[in-house]
């Protein structure tokens, strides 16, 4: 049978053998709004919990626009216009609104990154700033978390009249979903706050999971520093498997977010009545697929599905390479997953390296396999992975290794899709 897998910014197809295959997740339906510019503006006026923007901004001078980076699809050209009017009416002058692109520790882009982002004219006709986590003065102290967490949140946001955040809500390899308080922790958080949040001891519990909000400390942890922080109104939006918009929430940071939640659950969740031997997988495809870094997420979004001693193979672009040059340094550091689990236990750490960690912790239970074409594949093999030239070669050796009977299951949208066994 042939599959097709999000790959780039196109597909990848790959044909399988259908005696195998038990199995292909797919994002469910979902009816596209058919003008999202006129359901925003009724979102605006009619929100989840809360007051409506234009009440909210009414006699306030400055106002922060939280948005993703580009590593998140949201429909920026169109959340923000309706947003942008409605500050605008209250009388917010433009000149007092600030984008402030929510980074975490990425790395800032340029000119050309605005312009994806937000969209040429938006870009031109705002203020529009890169957060900066490294750069103490740019961010407030607010305090300690009571898991012992420095709240270090982006010091513009923090003195504008009017706070607004816009997402994306799709499930998370460690928060559960993304969306609402994401946008502030890591987003728009200081170092200290975002290395903390991401220790060990976070990253590894049972409950920092895709789907999971109960228990999930990665989750609890940020929804505090949000309220310390505080939020006036969220946009999120929950989108198809073709981009388009298929929800809108708009409101109280936790009312509005978890409105959208059990809206995207009800598309995104699917389950495989028992473990199979392989998985076939993606990265989601542009912009998650652009680095090996963001790519992993594709490896964990699999690994619930997966038998111990099986194998995930995943097809990832990476045509942006490894996206942070610290990846490099741990693998020639310890050129194996386990050396550096052992390290991180101890006293080593380094910016960014949880993306590794929770492909170590994949490792645990099983083999990983990658398709890639913006890594050479002596350089991938080197991050605890196995490189394969095709999925088809790949799904062969692990047919051979595994037996000829064994299982798999497709995920062509990668971590957009919430898998499940049961």
């Amino acid at each position: 049978m042939q599959i097709e897998l999000a790959y780039g910014k196109g597909r990848l197809t790959a044909t399988l053998p259908s005696k195998n295959v038990v199995k292909v997740f797919h994002v469910r339906p979902m009816e596209a709004i058919e003008d999202p510019a006129a359901a925003i503006r009724e979102r605006l006026r009619n929100p989840i919990f809360s007051p409506p923007l234009a009440q909210i901004a009414d006699g306030k001078r400055t106002a922060c626009i939280v948005v993703s980076d580009r590593s998140r699809p949201v429909p920026n050209r169109e959340l923000l216009p309706p947003i942008l009017e409605t500050l605008e009416n209250a009388g917010i002058e433009g000149a007092n609104v600030l984008i402030l692109i929510a980074t975490g520790l990425h790395e800032p882009g340029g000119r050309d990154d605005v312009v994806e982002i937000l969209g040429e004219e938006i870009a031109d006709a705002y203020n529009v700033e890169w957060h900066d986590a490294e750069y103490p003065e740019a961010s407030v102290y607010l305090g300690m978390s009571p898991r012992d967490v420095p709240i270090r949140v982006n010091r513009r946001y923090i003195e504008a009249d009017v706070k607004i955040l816009t997402g994306l809500i799709e499930p998370h390899l460690m928060a559960g979903y993304s969306g609402g308080r994401k946008s502030i922790c890591p987003g728009i958080a200081g170092r200290e706050t975002i290395c903390a949040w991401h220790a060990p001891r976070f990253i590894e519990h049972e409950k920092a999971r895709y789907g999971i909000l109960d228990g999930n400390p990665i989750h609890e942890e940020a929804l505090r520093i949000a309220r310390k922080a505080g939020c006036d109104f969220i946009v999120n939006t929950v989108i198809d498997a073709s981009r388009r918009i298929g929800g809108i929430f708009a409101g109280d940071l936790e009312g509005a977010h978890h409105a959208g939640i059990r809206f995207a659950r009800k598309y995104v969740f699917d389950t495989v009545p028992t473990p199979v031997d392989i998985v076939v997988t993606s990265a989601a495809g542009y912009p998650l697929d652009h680095s090996w870094y963001q790519a992993i997420k594709g490896v964990a979004a699999a690994a619930d599905i997966v038998k111990p001693g099986g194998t995930i193979i995943l097809a990832a672009a990476c045509e942006g390479g490894l996206g942070h040059p610290v990846l490099g340094e741990i693998v020639e550091r310890f050129p194996t997953a386990e050396a550096f689990m052992e390290a991180i236990h101890g006293d080593y750490f380094r910016i960014n390296q949880w993306q590794l960690e929770e492909l170590a912790m994949v490792l645990r239970k099983a083999r990983v396999r990658v398709v890639c074409k913006g890594i050479d594949a002596r350089e991938i093999g080197k991050y605890y992975v196995v490189p394969a030239p095709t999925v088809e070669s790949a799904v062969a050796d692990e047919l051979q290794r595994l037996g000829a009977d064994a299982t798999i299951a497709v995920i062509p949208e990668g971590p957009y899709v919430l898998a499940k066994q049961g």
